[in-house]
């Protein structure tokens, strides 16, 4: 995309001005979106942005600036703006530039710049709102879309790397409304993968529409939920949000290099329970957060983070490696080119364990199935959260009874990690976007279904 001499020539200029690394990252973003509101087409979107990003290291200062021009002068400008207070006039010239072919694991067949599919994807969606609807009359709305997007991105850095990658995101999401009397409820699905749009045929639109609608349904006239400190089975798949959120970003250098995470000095020590382990997988086929490359043009990997209970790896970018000294995981993330990368999550999860479901629900005399979890908040540098649950049951005497709404669950991550003292064997994942400095990048969450043994729960009673 960019003329490798304008990228030599913008990157000895950097050097020549003092940089001690200068990096340039390419981007053409193709996205695109179909949305049916009740039955009827309401949003049909597209658009292409295109973009280069510019990040100079001077020692451990990062320097970020971004335009929109290819032109040799105007990138050499925006350089020489960011050098403006750290010059010191070096003769350093950068490697050669010499193209790298990185291997492709996530292979795609219906990619979204081919042909967007538009009227197939009208069709299918009024499969999954017909279904919906047809759940029950107190379905008072569905909205359901589909997302794509195609990411061409090319680095340029002053070790001579020179590297491209084509990334290409399929989305589906329901959202149905319920409504009885003043009441109202809300059922959510949203499955992603890293692929065209031959997505559409691992995702039975009518079961879509059925699994949104009868989440909203189940909550209407549910029971308040119990509140105080009690043990939770957390349902698997989207469950993982807790990981991911309350421990997964205290594990990225992000944090641990400014010690910020309760984690940074933990390394080798047991942080969980022994019957935890945790990864971060950028391998994965054609899931929603894999990656070939990471966005500073290192291949991504296999990251072990917690075995056993004990603390293995972080997640390190390459400003990250530079100050805690631990190796780059291929963890270098951002949103698009207006951001500097930061380490960020990619496919992150518990593994599957041994124990049954049946098992954990069956020990428990008295508490809460959180079978679906929603959203949520988290405290940075402590991993202190709240999150609510979007199907939740009571669990008496060994048996799921009575269906919950607003409940809510309480913890911290260093401490819920020491309270599972069970896993499952039923591992699934789920797609999401996570946000942090660097912007909203897709990630994958996942888990079994765990036991927590003891958490705070907040509800209506």
């Amino acid at each position: 995309m960019l003329n490798t001499n304008t990228a030599k020539a913008v990157i000895d200029h950097a050097l020549f001005l003092g940089a001690d690394f200068a990096e340039l990252f390419i981007e053409r973003h193709h996205s695109g979106s179909v949305e049916v509101l009740s039955g009827d087409v309401d949003k049909v979107n597209s658009g292409i942005d295109f973009g280069i990003g510019i990040r100079l290291f001077f020692g451990h200062k990062v320097l970020y600036g971004y335009t929109n021009s290819q032109d040799e002068e105007k990138l050499k400008q925006v350089t020489s703006l960011l050098c403006a207070k750290d010059k010191r006039d070096q003769i350093v010239n950068a490697g050669a530039l010499n193209l790298t072919v990185n291997s492709d694991r996530h292979p795609v067949t219906m990619p979204f710049s081919a042909n967007n599919h538009v009227e197939e994807k009208i069709a299918f969606l009024k499969r999954v709102d017909a279904k919906a609807r047809a759940e029950s009359d107190k379905i008072s709305q569905v909205i359901s879309r589909i997302m794509q997007r195609e990411q061409q991105i090319e680095i340029f850095n002053s070790t001579g790397l020179h590297i491209q990658d084509t990334r290409h995101y399929t989305r589906i999401a329901s959202s149905v409304v319920a409504t009885h009397g003043n009441e109202q409820s809300t059922g959510y699905e949203a499955p992603g993968m890293l692929s065209g749009w031959e997505f559409n045929g691992q995702v039975n639109p009518e079961a879509l529409g059925e699994m949104a609608a009868k989440q909203a349904l189940i909550k209407l006239g549910a029971a308040a939920c119990p509140s105080g400190e009690m043990p939770v089975v957390i349902g698997n798949g989207f469950g993982g949000v807790i990981f991911h959120e309350a421990c997964g970003h205290l594990l990225e250098t992000t944090s641990v290099a400014k010690k910020a995470s309760v984690f940074h000095d933990k390394m080798g020590e047991m942080i969980a329970n022994p019957v935890v382990n945790a990864v971060d997988d950028g391998l994965m086929k054609n899931e929603w957060g894999s990656i070939n490359i990471d966005d500073e043009g290192m291949e991504t990997q296999h990251t072990q983070l917690i075995t056993d209970g004990k603390l293995t790896s972080f997640m390190v970018d390459h400003m990250g490696s530079l100050k805690t000294g631990f190796a780059r995981t291929g963890s270098g993330r951002r949103e698009s080119y207006k951001y500097a990368p930061t380490s960020r999550m990619r496919n992150t999860y518990i593994e599957a364990g041994n124990d049954e479901l049946e098992d954990m629900i069956g020990g428990i005399e008295r508490g809460i199935y959180a079978k679906k979890m929603g959203g949520g908040s988290v405290q940075p540098g402590t991993g202190e959260f709240n999150f609510a649950v979007q199907e939740a049951y009571l669990i008496e005497n060994g048996k799921v009874t009575t269906p919950l709404k607003s409940a809510t669950l309480i913890s911290t991550g260093p401490k819920v990690l020491k309270e599972i003292s069970m896993v499952g064997k039923d591992f699934e994942l789920a797609a999401g976007m996570c946000g942090s400095v660097s912007g909203s990048v897709p990630t994958t969450v996942g888990q079994p279904a765990l036991k927590v043994d003891n958490i705070l729960v907040g509800g209506g009673s």
